[in-house]
């Protein structure tokens, strides 16, 4: 495996390659859900590239950027034994110049739900994702579901701007508890993570109204906001349709439940896919 920490050095190892290119985009400490997409371009792909990169454009002020866990000596090596090809490893200042062009969220499907809470985000996840792909030259590059609202708007940006990759979407992985796996899950004491399993029983509690026949989105709604009664804050509880506009009635085939909450300093997403 190549560990490249420059674009020099990135550029200098894919010209060795020949073939298709897998990529993985990260921001390190890596857990099960990220050996998923990892996996999954290794078996797609004749190369595999991955990136670790914490971008700081998509963290508002007040955020954990300064606390987000690193784990550089651990991620090394379970790129080496995923058999990466290249690891991207650049700081920031290879990654960024002092006046930047920016590239902007769209003002409808990018300001709602996760937008709403955190105005400016979109607009940096969609920048650094742009770069990290066209470095990568990348046939095929893996993103998770558990972030909807980010694949959505990658998947868009892809097509707006006519960039030659296929964006491949992944199942969440969970816990056995039925947890999403997420890197701030570090930060969650044994009571808070026994709370924060409300977030995917509630939407477990929305599977089974509906495969009952309850497609009223309020009704399943506010079940699930008493399952979540458990959490210090809710954030919103969502049911929309793949564009993210809000629907009174599911739609099967073309819905999203979602649902974002405080546990303790963490900030937790989950969602399904109806």
């Amino acid at each position: 495996m190549i560990i490249a920490r420059t674009i020099d050095e990135l550029q200098e190892a894919k010209n060795t390659l020949l073939g298709s290119i897998g990529f993985v985009p990260t921001m390190g400490a890596l857990h099960e859900g990220h050996l998923s997409l990892i996996r999954k371009a290794r078996e797609e792909n004749e190369n595999l590239i991955v990136s670790i990169f914490v971008n700081p454009t998509q963290f508002l002020d007040g955020e954990d950027l300064d606390k987000y866990p690193r784990k550089d000596e651990a991620d090394i090596k379970i790129c080496q034994l995923a058999s990466v090809d290249i690891l991207f490893m650049p700081a920031i200042s290879q990654m960024y110049e002092r006046d930047e062009l920016c590239i902007g969220a769209p003002m409808i499907s990018g300001y709602v739900l996760e937008g709403a809470s955190r105005p400016g985000h979109f607009d940096g996840m969609l920048q650094v994702v742009m770069k990290l792909l066209n470095l990568s030259g990348a046939t095929k590059a893996y993103f998770g579901k558990k972030d909807a609202q980010q694949l959505a708007l990658i998947m868009q940006m892809v097509r707006d701007y006519f960039l030659d990759v296929e964006i491949v979407p992944c199942d969440i992985v969970r816990e056995s508890s039925g947890l999403a796996l997420s890197s701030r899950n570090v930060y969650l004491s044994t009571e808070e993570k026994i709370r924060a399993l409300a977030l995917s029983k509630s939407l477990q509690k929305a599977t089974n109204l509906i495969i009952s026949g309850e497609l009223d989105s309020a009704q399943i709604k506010a079940e699930m906001v008493e399952i979540l009664s458990v959490v210090d804050e809710v954030e919103y509880v969502a049911i929309v349709d793949r564009t993210f506009n809000e629907i009174d009635k599911v739609e099967i085939g073309n819905s999203m439940i979602l649902v974002a909450a405080w546990v303790g300093k963490p900030r937790l997403i989950d969602n399904i896919w109806v």
